[in-house]
């Protein structure tokens, strides 16, 4: 009998334990940097979110909402909408919110990601229908921020903020991507001309350049060989005047040294030399030809 109350007494024990333990686990959280716990105390929320660190709440009184503050980036899958211009096209995009007021994003909305899914879907189709088909395709960025200023403009009331966002992916219809092909081609075949004649008319100019680089070569060189051949040959003919004037000098200090004997001896001698020759000769001496001058001279007087 006394071991019953005893087995009942262990279980009765170990079962205050267990709902003691279960009571402190709900008592305690640990909440992470960038985590918040929203607290509704017996149906009301509290003023203050809790957190980071270790959070007290009572068993049964209060209930906790975890709600992340990190940068969350969410995608909307391929959304087909119609362009200014009838056209239709399939967009995707991503977008990026962050928590503001953590007690908001729980009191103002139910399911937030699927409330704003649905408005970011919403927002595309209305933004695209007010564009043309040219300015989606070409101007990206505008529809980026005009996405984000309107899902921002609905989402600030849930304590949301939506930081960025991004258009993944823009598929035209067939036709105009097959006239968006022939417009590339017909482009690249631009390109490609433009860039074959631009190489045509660069190697032309280095051609003429060459060319004309050459010439002015040529010239300089040509009038650089006539400037050293004239100048050569005024330095030869410098020489050669030099060497005359230097033999006339010789000869004439040679003549100098000469007396009247050594003329009269060499007078005889070539004489001789000339009385030599085979053929018929008249010999006037100097002293009979100085006696014809004197004798002309003195008629011419008369």
């Amino acid at each position: 009998m006394n071991g019953a109350f005893a087995s009942a007494g262990l279980c009765l024990v170990g079962v205050i334990l267990f709902v003691a333990l279960i009571a402190v686990f709900n008592m305690v959280r640990v909440v992470p940097e960038y985590q918040r716990l929203v607290v509704f105390r017996l149906g009301r929320v509290l003023e203050k979110p809790k957190g980071p660190g270790l959070v007290f709440l009572i068993p049964g009184v209060d209930r906790p909402v975890k709600v992340d503050l990190r940068e969350q980036v969410r995608e909307v899958p391929h959304q087909t909408s119609i362009t200014k211009d009838n056209a239709p096209i399939s967009i995707d995009f991503l977008w990026y919110y962050k928590v503001l007021d953590p007690a908001q994003s729980v009191l103002q909305v139910g399911n937030f990601e699927s409330a704003a899914a649905g408005i970011a879907a919403t927002t595309l189709r209305a933004v695209i229908g007010g564009i043309p088909l040219d300015d989606v395709l070409s101007e990206r960025e505008h529809i980026n921020n005009m996405l984000r200023t309107r899902l921002d403009e609905v989402t600030e009331r849930w304590g949301v903020k939506v930081t960025n966002v991004e258009i993944r992916e823009i598929i035209p219809p067939r036709d105009v991507q097959d006239a968006m092909n022939r417009q590339m081609s017909a482009e690249r075949i631009r390109r490609a001309v433009v860039t074959e004649s631009t190489g045509t008319r660069e190697a032309a100019v280095n051609v003429a350049e060459g060319e004309k680089q050459s010439n002015i070569l040529r010239a300089e060189g040509q009038k650089q060989s006539a400037i050293l051949q004239a100048e050569g040959e005024r330095q030869a003919q410098l020489l050669r005047a030099q060497g005359f004037a230097q033999a006339l000098e010789t000869i004439f200090s040679a003549a100098n040294k000469i007396d009247q004997k050594t003329m009269t001896l060499q007078y005889f001698e070539t004489l001789k030399s000339m009385g030599m020759s085979p053929s018929t000769k008249y010999i006037f001496p100097m002293e009979f030809t100085s006696m014809l001058d004197n004798f002309l001279g003195k008629d011419s007087k008369k």
